[in-house]
């Protein structure tokens, strides 16, 4: 499996999840089949099926977040020096060329992204258009929409 890039931000949330899964969902799901076969016949059990189904949810969750956490190549934006281009971890200013409309993003992880919290995927049309790119740079991006343009305005690493 090849190296998932994350955030030290987005690998704390994998971990805290991994956590609460492990420590709080696994236990309680445990209890809820345990009841439902208190009940007696599980062939009819609608609990007892809901149980299992979320049984293999948490379990599957669990081995998910397990690899991608072993797979993980956790990037500090802080520590990155990358001449001011866009990299992953940068926060980057953008300017729509055609609306004049300002966002700033981040480029996270797959698992990290949250548009409506500023930060978007590394795979995404958008931050692959921004890559390697330095402040005063235009970027074309294929929107669903159509082509949009953004100039970059300025690149953090925080």
């Amino acid at each position: 499996m090849p190296t998932i890039p994350l955030t030290v931000r987005g690998a704390e949330l994998l971990r805290e999840e991994l956590h609460r899964l492990k420590h709080v969902e696994r236990p309680s799901v445990i209890t809820a089949i345990a009841e439902a076969r208190a009940q007696g016949d599980l062939s009819e059990n609608a609990e007892y099926d809901a149980a299992r189904e979320r049984q293999a949810f948490v379990e599957g969750r669990i081995a998910e977040i397990d690899s991608k956490l072993s797979n993980a190549q956790i990037i500090d934006p802080r520590l990155v020096d990358a001449d001011g281009r866009v990299v992953f971890g940068a926060t980057v200013d953008l300017e729509d060329v055609e609306s004049g409309d300002k966002v700033t993003y981040q480029i996270v992880g797959d698992d990290e992204a949250d548009i409506r919290a500023g930060k978007i995927s590394v795979s995404s049309p958008i931050a692959r258009a921004l890559i390697s790119r330095s402040a005063g740079d235009m970027a074309k991006v294929a929107a669903p929409g159509g082509t949009r343009e953004y100039e970059i305005l300025d690149v953090r690493y925080e």
